[in-house]
């Protein structure tokens, strides 16, 4: 029987460049002792012989893995796959690896997963949190061990921690007001839970578009919901076309629930803008594939993942410990599609009456 064919390794590089095990091994990582000439001599021989790095034996010495941990709600949503997308992205460009693991909303299912996240010795740690999340003791593990973490869109209410995000506040009000400018009297939102500080965000800026046109605001028609999921999307929407004051306006806090209040609509013969104008948030692609076309927010979820792996490994070269916690917010801006344009609707009307 043939043996295995052995493993590469920095020795023999060493011994066919005539150089030190620790100068192949600095030349491998990039290291600026090495000079240029030497880093591409060893890194091409490297190419040509098929070396592998063994990143256990790695992670075995130093407690670490040249990995970033991802620790997201739902994977199966267009906004977090394309969150995820962004982070793999930068961090292959930067030489690492990820672990990605979903929570499903669930603070049980974060806990269990950080903890296996931990035992694989990831360098830095990404997260969006649950929606049932309170209560964030479950992330010492982590500071405490001087793993990095940065929090992206669903952040805790904490101080001193590192934040990426966007103005969830200023992107209510414009989705509200657009809706005002559509010509609604009477906007419903349909939010996720308060306790998030994004959707509360986002309610409170519906809630000051309101008031500064001078519009009522009705808690009757201002709904929470778990998931914002399309079966919760699709029951809001029955609950508040049902009762005798219907709204002519929704607002709702991601797209799913918006998708959901379309369908609702046209299946029970209300018409879209017209009767009841719809915006959603994040500008999923279902947004355009859903007729009429949903309006919403664009949310930069492929840069911001690119930052957060920025910021991580910022956070991991800053052996002084000189970058404080920090906030950083990225810009949304409103797209507009058929879903709320009563103007457009309006000039066909009466572009169709004048023929």
């Amino acid at each position: 029987m043939e043996d295995k064919k052995k493993d590469l390794t920095i020795y023999d590089l060493a011994q066919e460049l005539n150089v030190s095990p620790s100068t192949v091994s600095r030349a491998l990582n990039n290291h600026s002792s090495i000079g240029k000439k030497t880093k591409e001599a060893v890194q091409k021989l490297a190419k040509q012989l098929g070396y592998r790095p063994n990143t256990l034996a790695s992670s075995l010495r130093t407690n670490r893995s040249n990995t970033i941990g991802i620790m997201v709600s739902w994977i199966n949503r267009p906004f977090i796959s394309s969150l995820i997308a962004g982070i793999e992205a930068e961090a292959r460009q930067a030489g690492y690896h990820v672990i990605i693991s979903q929570s499903c909303d669930s603070t049980e299912s974060e806990i269990e997963n950080l903890k296996a996240l931990y035992d694989s010795r990831i360098s830095a740690l990404i997260v969006s949190v649950a929606m049932q999340t309170t209560d964030y003791k479950h992330f010492d593990l982590f500071s405490d061990n001087d793993i990095p973490i940065v929090f992206v869109d669903r952040i805790p209410m904490l101080k001193g921690v590192h934040k990426l995000q966007i103005n969830n506040f200023k992107a209510g009000y414009a989705a509200t007001e657009h809706l005002i400018e559509q010509g609604c009297k009477r906007i419903a939102h349909f939010g996720g839970a308060r306790h998030q500080l994004i959707y509360e965000d986002r309610r409170l800026g519906y809630m000051a578009a309101l008031k500064n046109h001078g519009l009522e605001i009705d808690e009757q028609i201002i709904l929470e919901a778990e998931s914002l999921s399309e079966e919760e999307g699709y029951r809001l929407t029955a609950d508040i076309m049902g009762i005798a004051s219907p709204p002519d306006g929704i607002f709702c806090a991601n797209d799913t629930a918006a998708v959901s209040a379309i369908q609702y609509a046209k299946k029970h013969g209300v018409r879209i803008p017209e009767d009841l104008a719809i915006i959603g948030f994040n500008n999923d692609p279902v947004c355009e594939i859903i007729d009429p076309a949903l309006s919403s927010i664009d949310h930069p979820a492929v840069e911001m993942g690119e930052q957060a792996v920025q910021q991580a490994l910022a956070l991991l070269n800053d052996t002084d410990n000189q970058i404080k916690p920090n906030r950083i917010i990225l810009d949304t801006h409103l797209v507009v599609r058929a879903s709320s344009n009563r103007k457009v609707e309006a000039a066909s009307i009466i572009q169709a009456e004048k023929k």
